[in-house]
């Protein structure tokens, strides 16, 4: 039985790993959790699960998360905060770490948990987009593994295997094309946040919802991508594949071209995360070739989705000028959700604090340098966000 700890535990991520745990109770042991802010689906979560340990961000939370368990018997150590979930992250024996906690949020507890020598199942791809270069050295000295959860880079790391070391020529992420796929360019003008949070294919929580209607999460995916699997950036390509079942492909340096397949469904990933190298039976249904269908793909269009090109031209900057990326677009996406700017204003904002950061990149980054990148970033898109609306009053 493999003692597991979940970061993020009551988002999409979160609850799709405990489905798994539920379903495989003689395989898996849950010994810590960590949520955010829903203090009642977490404390269900507890009761299910027992675990020995479990945070809320929201410390102002913790009383009403303690009085919802109280009857408990025995009582699992609560604790809250930032510091809170890196104790989580950290705590006993666990073997391995579900980073499922969205944003650069992740980055701390999951330094934390590669530190006291765990295993990380990695579905927050901000934690290597904006840490790659102190996360990759770290996981080289502690000798854990770092193995992809989401469901690209799981693909390409179950392509790979039996592939000899310099056997890689090239990575294929495949983008479902998000919201607006089928949009025209024209349209996007008038984007509203409940049509940006409606992804045709996967069940996902608003923030990457968002990203996956700009394209960004491809643009963040490629990032991931190259720290993951060593590739540059020149051998990462993105195509639309509207049905997204063949989750991502490698081509070899014979040109051969392998390809994962399956319905789009995230307990596949993240059960292979937490049982490589095993091939664990499940529930699921069963992948039928006849019933998917045509499978169908078409080059992204660049003017409908400029992301992309952000977060190419950021990763070949490298430094901490993904770090700004990502801390950009997390700031700008909340802007969107929260209504203070147009769908069409999150490239742009992104644009703007990048092209004001360029000066100042840092092409070998501390922890330090990378965090202060992060703040720096998303004060500079609020200060973006509000000069562009007193010019929208003021003509």
């Amino acid at each position: 039985m493999k003692a597991i700890t979940l970061l993020g535990s009551t988002g999409s991520i979160g609850t799709q790993t405990l489905d798994i745990v539920a379903s495989h109770p003689d395989r898996f042991r849950l010994v810590g959790i960590a949520a955010g802010n829903n203090v009642d689906l977490l404390a269900q979560q507890v009761r299910q699960f027992k675990p020995e340990i479990v945070a809320i961000r929201n410390a102002q939370k913790l009383p009403q998360l303690r009085e919802a368990i109280a009857d408990l018997d025995p009582q699992p150590q609560l604790v809250a905060g930032e510091e809170g979930i890196i104790e989580v992250a950290r705590y006993g024996d666990a073997e391995a770490v579900v980073t499922g906690i969205v944003g650069c949020a992740g980055l701390l507890p999951t330094l934390a948990a590669i530190e006291a020598g765990k295993d990380i199942a990695l579905a927050n791809k901000e934690t290597l987009i904006a840490g790659g270069p102190v996360v990759n050295p770290l996981i080289q000295k502690h000798g854990v593994k770092l193995l992809p959860a989401d469901s690209e880079h799981s693909a390409i790391f179950q392509c790979l295997q039996g592939v000899p070391e310099g056997g890689l020529k090239r990575i294929i992420l495949t983008a479902s094309g998000g919201a607006f796929r089928d949009w025209e360019v024209e349209r996007l003008a008038d984007v509203t946040v409940a049509d940006a949070i409606t992804h045709p294919n996967w069940s996902m929580g608003r923030k990457i919802t968002v990203d996956s209607a700009t394209l960004m999460n491809k643009g963040l995916e490629v990032i991931e991508a190259h720290y993951l699997f060593g590739l540059d950036y020149d051998d990462i390509d993105i195509v639309v594949h509207p049905q997204s079942i063949i989750h991502s492909l490698i081509e070899l340096q014979d040109t051969s071209v392998l390809a994962q397949l399956g319905w789009p469904d995230m307990r596949l990933p993240l059960l292979y995360s937490l049982s490589y190298p095993e091939r664990i039976p499940t529930d699921l249904e069963q992948f039928d070739l006849v019933k998917s269908g045509d499978l169908t793909f078409r080059e992204p269009d660049h003017q409908k989705y400029p992301c992309m090109e952000l977060a190419y031209q950021a990763g070949r900057e490298g430094g901490s000028m993904t770090a700004v990326l990502n801390a950009a677009n997390e700031q700008a996406v909340a802007l969107f959700l929260d209504e203070q700017v147009q769908f069409l204003d999150i490239p742009r904002l992104i644009e703007s604090v990048c092209d004001r950061h360029r000066n100042q990149n840092k092409a070998t980054p501390s922890l330090e340098d990378i965090l202060a990148a992060d703040d720096w970033a998303r004060q500079a898109v609020l200060d973006a966000a509000r000069q562009r609306t007193a010019k929208t009053v003021l003509t």
